[in-house]
């Protein structure tokens, strides 16, 4: 690891593994029956119980020194203060200050970036409340009640997922949908389902040159135009953008253009104007009280001491176990329908993030960085993926989730749900040894052959790490709370691993290979070189879709 000898912290934790890596969390448990109140914290009406870890209180000191060494409480006042924390591309990084309450200034190369922000916040007001109350209506006078985000990752992913998370609060006359894929389908599938007369898009592109982005925007101009006219674009497009011109050439009214900032990045950014769609679908109030909830954690995670701090403590555990137990992977699984998408959402914050193989000081890294994260709605995944996570050969930390009341207080559904995810939890850490499993057989009836035939299928090695967060009801308040945890979590992941999580360069050579390829495919470009597999796939497919 980057100066691993200089790191007394970091040898500590790697002594520590070596005698504790085979202990059982079930042990720990008997051996302390106030294991779970000493390791679960909660903040408002969230709640962590991060007991059925692999940890004890000299690793968890280990680690907190490991954040210490690493100044972990120093880069986070760096990011708070505007300080270019994005050293790649020499930029502030500012998303907090988009949830910001306080009436303090927060400052970008010695600018208050805050009078701006809350400009376009009220902006997103004025046109969000237009768009419900029907005062911003169509080309032919009808109420706008499709609305339809047009983006790509963070201008996709984020407002996505919180919207549906949100799905209870949407106004009853207002249907929501996003179209991100390049695949025509994503187009298609959309613009079968909505009326011309009564549809917004947004289009959502900071330099509004995205390709797929632009594509799909295009492709619903058109269909806008050919049935409404050319002058129906302004009344039924609005963009979310910084590139005025070219805004104005598609034919959006620049007065309807939304814009947000360079210390905003795409992953973080449906806190600003590309969250217009939540605040049309929920209302501004709503979308308000989910910046608040943001604001209520950053100022937690920048205020409390490490030891109490929930992102460091979810930072710290997974350092653990990606660095030292050698486990590359981790798993998000929220019991609550209305977050399915927050795996989704986590994967690129994370992934994109915190998936880097350079350091800050411009070296290569010999060690884990960034872990690969999946993860589904409870209890649906419980009847895919779940046998890796019980029986599989790898280990996989999970994060549970789960409301502890629902929207849809339906028979007992909400009991039910609860119980199975506390019941994954405790199988996952206590496991059930073989003698546990003859028991089990034999007291079902089995024979003495088909005891000894199935004792080993039937065992689980159990001591598989979680943590198990509770909310009161999942409102807009939690939502940001929860999502603003996870920001944290992965920027202090990045601290300690000593790269910057703020750039995505990684995305970029394959698209540009991309436009290389795309005239060859068309047929207005030919002898451009490649490998020889892609040469033979270019001409493959050309001659198949002839």
């Amino acid at each position: 690891m980057f100066g691993r000898s200089k790191l007394k912290s970091w040898n500590k934790l790697d002594s520590l593994y070596g005698r504790f890596k085979k202990t059982q969390m079930k042990d720990l448990f008997a051996a302390d029956e106030k294991r779970a109140e000493k390791y679960t914290i909660q903040f408002e009406n969230l709640l962590l119980d991060y007991s059925k870890n692999r940890i004890d209180d000299k690793i968890m000191a280990a680690l907190f020194d490991l954040a210490r060494e690493r100044d972990v409480s120093g880069r986070i006042k760096a990011m708070f203060s505007g300080e270019k924390i994005n050293k790649t591309e020499n930029r502030a990084v500012l998303h907090v200050a988009l949830r910001h309450q306080e009436n303090t200034p927060i400052y970008v190369d010695g600018r208050d970036v805050m009078p701006k922000i809350r400009e376009v916040l009220g902006r997103i007001k004025d046109f969000s409340e237009a768009v419900r109350l029907g005062k911003f209506t169509g080309y032919t006078g009808k109420k706008l009640t499709n609305i339809v985000n047009i983006g790509i990752g963070g201008s996709d992913l984020g407002p996505c997922m919180a919207t549906e998370a949100l799905r209870p609060y949407w106004a009853k006359d207002i249907k929501c949908y996003f179209i991100s894929n390049i695949d025509g389908t994503a187009c298609a599938e959309v613009l079968h389902k909505v009326d011309p007369e009564t549809t917004l898009f947004i289009v959502a592109s900071k330099t509004f040159t995205t390709i797929e982005t632009l594509t799909n925007a295009r492709t619903c101009r058109k269909w806008l135009v050919d049935a409404l006219g050319e002058h129906a674009v302004s009344k039924h497009f609005i963009a979310l953008s910084t590139n005025k011109s070219e805004v104005e050439k598609f034919g959006i009214n620049p007065d309807n253009m939304f814009e947000f900032w360079d210390f905003v990045g795409g992953r973080y950014s449906m806190w600003s104007a590309i969250g217009m769609i939540i605040a049309i679908a929920v209302g501004y109030e709503n979308f308000e009280r989910m910046l608040q909830g943001a604001n209520a954690m950053d100022k937690h995670f920048a205020t409390a001491d490490l030891e109490h701090n929930i992102p460091v403590i979810l930072a710290l555990l997974g350092i653990w176990y990606n660095n030292f137990y050698g486990i590359h992977r981790y798993c998000v699984i929220p019991y609550d329908q209305y977050l399915k998408y927050l795996p989704s959402y986590l994967q690129q914050l994370d992934m994109e993030s915190n998936g880097k193989s350079v350091s800050l000081d411009n070296k290569p890294v010999n060690y884990a960085t960034g872990p690969a994260l999946f993860g589904g709605a409870g209890t649906d995944v419980q009847h895919s993926f779940f046998q890796l996570l019980h029986q599989g050969t790898e280990i996989v930390p999970v994060d549970f989730i789960i409301p502890a009341i629902s929207h849809n207080e339906i028979g007992n559904h909400q009991q039910i749900l609860i119980s199975n995810v506390l019941a994954q939890s405790e199988a996952l850490m206590h496991g059930k040894t073989v003698a546990e499993a003859v028991l089990e057989l034999e007291k079902s009836g089995k024979s003495k052959e088909e005891v000894e035939a199935l004792k080993k299928y039937k065992s689980f090695s159990g001591n598989r790490p979680s943590n198990t967060i509770v909310v009161k009801k999942l409102d807009p308040y939690t939502l940001g709370m929860l999502v603003a945890m996870y920001e944290h979590k992965v920027y202090v992941q990045g601290v300690i691993w000593n790269i910057n999580s703020f750039d995505q360069f990684g995305v970029e050579l394959g698209k540009k290979l991309a436009l290389n390829i795309l005239p060859e495919i068309e047929g207005t470009a030919f002898g451009v070189e490649h490998d020889s597999s892609t040469t033979s796939l270019i001409n493959y497919i050309k001659k198949i879709r002839k």
